[in-house]
């Protein structure tokens, strides 16, 4: 079984949307959150909708396998959300977030911090919310798991 048949085995494809769909609505004023909060701030929040166990001492061609799976897992649930919420925003590259940061550029977060951990976010505005929501995938830290990514914020990306 591939470790995305395994995350996918944690928490059904049902359940990740409602948890996608939840971040429309939540309170992003508080970072209070569940088992699920990787970071929070005035106005966003970092999920992590599956994440790999493991790695952080594993076998470097293990993690590639592994990345290669949750990358799986995440654009299958950003193929679901394209049919829920209308198609996504081209895909944004992370690179040139990240040299506006070396290059002393005040990025506002939650994208400041997604440049580090992501190499590209698929992106929604869903009709109505006023908010962006964003799934990636954090696989750059060999010192951290893999991890999926959904990310909820009132602040338009820079």
């Amino acid at each position: 079984m591939s470790v995305a048949a395994g995350l996918l085995g944690h928490m059904d494809s049902a359940k990740y949307l409602a948890k996608l769909d939840s971040l429309c609505t939540e309170d992003l004023s508080e970072a209070r959150g569940g088992s699920d909060l990787f970071m929070a701030g005035p106005g966003y929040r970092i999920v992590s909708l599956a994440a790999s166990h493991g790695l952080r001492t594993g076998d470097a061609s293990q993690r590639v396998e592994t990345a290669d799976d949750v990358q799986a897992l995440k654009d299958d649930l950003a193929r679901q959300m394209n049919g829920r919420w209308g198609e996504q925003q081209p895909s944004w590259g992370m690179v040139t977030l990240r040299v506006r940061v070396e290059r002393g550029e005040e990025i506002p977060e939650p994208w400041a911090t997604m440049s580090i951990l992501v190499d590209e976010l698929d992106l929604w505005q869903p009709l109505g919310t006023g908010r962006w929501i964003a799934l990636g995938v954090a696989d750059k830290d060999d010192a951290d798991e893999v991890h999926v990514l959904a990310v909820a914020s009132d602040t338009d990306p820079p």
